[in-house]
């Protein structure tokens, strides 16, 4: 994250105060937010994921790589600082040494998703009944390499699709 941090310096920032909403699910604004100081909490679907306060830490990152909304809320829970970039994907782009401190973030938080869900699978993959279908979805998981994979489910069984990002 002092990778991610050293690379922005320069950047315009912007002060937040706490109820500020940075990222709201659902909506484009083509924005990254990479935290300075201060905490803010993420929301999915209207729960708690996490608390963030690391300096480092960035937001919309997801959204301007793939070319979709944005994936959570980000909203301010201290006043904080941030480096605000307004056009994400241009801006990375034009930045391969923080597209690459991005990249290793986001193989090293996939590589412990991916783990996780290998130890979940091995827990469930002797179940009967309804529990036996948590090794059938990881599984699935676990080996899904298609561009336009959009993980659905009963209560949203077609979510928006994946854009692949543009060159």
């Amino acid at each position: 994250m002092q990778q991610i941090l050293a690379s922005c310096r320069g950047l315009p920032e912007r002060h937040f105060e706490p109820g500020e909403v940075l990222l709201a699910e659902g909506q484009r604004t083509g924005n990254l937010y990479i935290l300075v100081d201060g905490a803010v909490e993420v929301l999915k679907d209207g729960f708690l994921v996490y608390v963030v306060d690391e300096p480092g830490a960035m937001f919309g990152e997801i959204s301007a790589l793939l070319g979709i909304p944005h994936t959570a809320t980000v909203k301010v829970l201290t006043p904080c600082r941030a480096c605000v970039v307004s056009d994400a994907a241009t801006f990375l782009k034009s930045r391969p040494d923080l597209a690459h401190a991005i990249s290793r973030l986001l193989a090293q938080r996939l590589h412990a998703v991916t783990s996780y869900l290998s130890n979940i699978k091995t827990q469930f993959q002797e179940q009967q009944g309804h529990l036996s279908m948590v090794d059938e979805v990881l599984e699935t998981l676990l080996h899904q390499q298609a561009e336009d994979f959009s993980p659905g489910s009963d209560r949203c069984p077609e979510p928006p699709p994946v854009a692949p990002p543009k060159a």
